[in-house]
């Protein structure tokens, strides 16, 4: 399949959704509960604002995920439907104590913060991002915190920043294979600048576990899949998802393929052959799902 593979809608090559991509709404007393403590705060989660079908089972698992900087981002990926805009160096500096906030509400074990880009920011908004994770810190020291981070531009200045508020995971998501990466992602995001940024964090802070994530149907093909899972591994990532890509809208990108079930088990499989501490895949799998499994897995492995 060359280049031109990944297309924008095309009714003639529009396909359902197979049944294995249906869930059943949120439900049950805790996700009840939880939802109603927030809405009367004011806070929002990811979990609930982008509809995550898995939003029930990490609830009841007291892992939740909250994006921070703001709802528009400065990049326009084509597979995100995310607002994109110039947020004109805006910064709501309430997120700081309102995230610490949710943790305590939700009681959460584990908590992944993430945000839009902020290339409209002089530290593309790494500052805010540490003074998050140290706040919840100070306030949760028995959560565990999670970041799925933009780039910050590749600034190594600005990734020490953010790394010494000492998450327990560092996320930055490649989302595709090397020859897909445009037009999937924005022109200013590559895949050189992710492995190189994963890269720097696991040869300076070693004890932090780095993660990413790659969507499944946009035209590749296995062999780069395990070309891209090659690359990881080479920079010793640790953590790596698999999910099925599923457009947002017209606008977007076109699925190309709908992998299935069974497919997703044989990409599981093949991450932890090639070394991978810890592998989720499935259709509904998305970069923050389930994360706290991973702190799970940790406590196993060390008791």
């Amino acid at each position: 399949m060359n280049f031109m593979a990944v297309t924008y809608f095309d009714k003639n090559k529009y396909q359902r959704k197979p049944e294995w991509l249906k869930v059943k709404l949120p439900a049950g007393e805790d996700f009840k509960e939880i939802r109603d403590n927030l809405r009367e705060k004011g806070l929002a989660t990811v979990c609930e604002e982008a509809k995550c079908p898995n939003i029930s089972e990490c609830w009841s698992a007291r892992t939740a995920t909250v994006m921070i900087l703001g709802d528009t981002c400065t990049r326009a990926c084509k597979f995100c439907h995310v607002k994109t805009g110039n947020p004109k160096g805006f910064i709501n500096h309430n997120e700081i104590e309102n995230t610490s906030e949710m943790v305590g509400l939700m009681s959460l074990r584990y908590i992944v913060i993430t945000s839009v880009d902020r290339d409209d920011l002089q530290d593309h908004g790494a500052g805010h991002f540490a003074a998050v994770v140290d706040r919840v810190h100070r306030d949760h020291p028995e959560t565990k915190v999670e970041v799925l981070i933009p780039d910050f531009g590749g600034d190594e200045e600005r990734m020490h920043l953010l790394a010494k508020s000492h998450p327990f995971v560092i996320a930055q998501n490649i989302e595709t294979v090397k020859r897909l990466t445009h037009p999937v992602r924005d022109p200013r995001a590559s895949y050189e600048k992710t492995l190189r940024c994963l890269d720097f964090y696991k040869t300076h802070y070693p004890s932090i576990q780095t993660k990413t994530s790659l969507m499944m149907g946009l035209g590749e093909t296995w062999k780069e899949i395990q070309e891209t899972l090659d690359d990881l591994r080479k920079i010793h990532v640790d953590i790596v998802t698999f999910g099925q890509y599923l457009q947002p809208s017209k606008r977007h990108l076109s699925v190309e393929k709908f992998y299935s079930p069974e497919e997703f088990e044989e990409l599981k499989r093949m991450a932890l052959k090639m070394g991978f501490k810890f592998v989720a895949s499935g259709p509904l799998v998305r970069s923050s799902y389930k994360a706290g499994d991973f702190l799970e897995y940790v406590e196993n492995k060390d008791s």
